[in-house]
């Protein structure tokens, strides 16, 4: 099979072995990587949050702790290393992890001590949680967000902030589904009043400064939103700044994986990008690529 270069995803490869809302084993995750076709497939997998007031309802009602997460994202990290090896002849496997902004206070340390400790290939900076509040979760989770910021206007302003705060701190490689308050803010929300595009234009100025690149992810198409993430508006906001997109399922099973990936690059291509960053192993060294679509 022949592999086109632009066909690498920098965000997903979650599994059901190391993350309570997904299914399947990381090797088949990979098989099914084969399969779609990728040159280069990177695992992401969910850093552990390291309080308990910060586990999902799923996970408490299956009696997860925060013990647990910790072991989980050990052992991944150790299986992802093993496989990389082990599927090397067919697919290169990049090492990666998903960053959390919780805590508040302390993420950055932690995060960057996950980078350092495991010596992960790259690292995937996402805003899942506004003010420590989840606003990718419950329905419920995300209204409180909202109530706590006194309105949805206003949540998305701080989630952007936090999105750049993120990028500060971090520099992560990637920046993850960069507009994901889309999810559960609803129709009415739109491509947003002028203060939220603003808000975001900062954050996108943040990714510049850092030499980040966006992720283009296809999770949106499968929650109903008609396009991925970002929004025709800020890929081509993004474009004009300069700023490298990649590819990212951002996929939970086997399933998903290469899920609405073609769809993607002509999206991209649509909104007036023509080619991807993306990220590989070069003789035993990570190396940033830049591909036409």
């Amino acid at each position: 099979m022949v592999r086109e270069p632009w066909r690498v995803s920098l965000h997903g490869g979650h599994s059901g072995e190391f993350c309570e809302h997904a299914t399947g084993r990381l090797s088949e995750i990979l098989e099914a990587a084969v399969a779609a076709g990728y040159h280069t497939f990177g695992v992401s997998e969910h850093a552990p949050r390291s309080e308990s007031r910060f586990l999902y309802g799923s996970e408490k009602e299956k009696r997860f702790t925060v013990a647990r997460l910790q072991r989980d994202f050990e052992a991944y990290a150790g299986a992802v290393q093993e496989l990389s090896e082990q599927f090397a002849e067919r697919l290169v496997v990049l090492r990666g992890f998903e960053a959390e902004v919780v805590p508040a206070q302390s993420y950055r340390e932690k995060m960057l001590g996950h980078h350092q400790r495991f010596e992960f290939d790259y690292m995937v900076g996402s805003v899942h949680y506004v003010d420590e509040i989840s606003i990718d979760s419950e329905q419920a989770e995300f209204e409180r967000a909202a109530k706590a910021c006194h309105g949805l206007e206003a949540l998305a302003v701080r989630y952007y902030e936090t999105v750049a705060g993120m990028v500060t701190a971090l520099k992560p490689d990637v920046v993850g589904h960069f507009d994901l308050i889309r999810k559960n803010a609803g129709p009415e929300f739109s491509s947003g009043t002028p203060e939220i595009r603003h808000a975001a234009i900062n954050a996108l100025e943040a990714v510049r400064e850092h030499g980040c690149i966006l992720d283009l992810n296809t999770a949106g198409y499968r929650k109903g939103l008609g396009s991925p993430y970002p929004a025709p508006w800020l890929v081509e906001r993004a474009n004009q700044m300069g700023i490298p997109f990649c590819l990212g399922d951002d996929s939970h099973s086997p399933g998903q994986v290469g899920a609405g990936i073609d769809e993607a690059r002509q999206y991209l291509l649509n909104n007036g990008v023509g080619a991807v960053t993306v990220m590989t192993r070069i003789e035993g060294e990570i190396a940033r690529q830049v591909v036409p679509l």
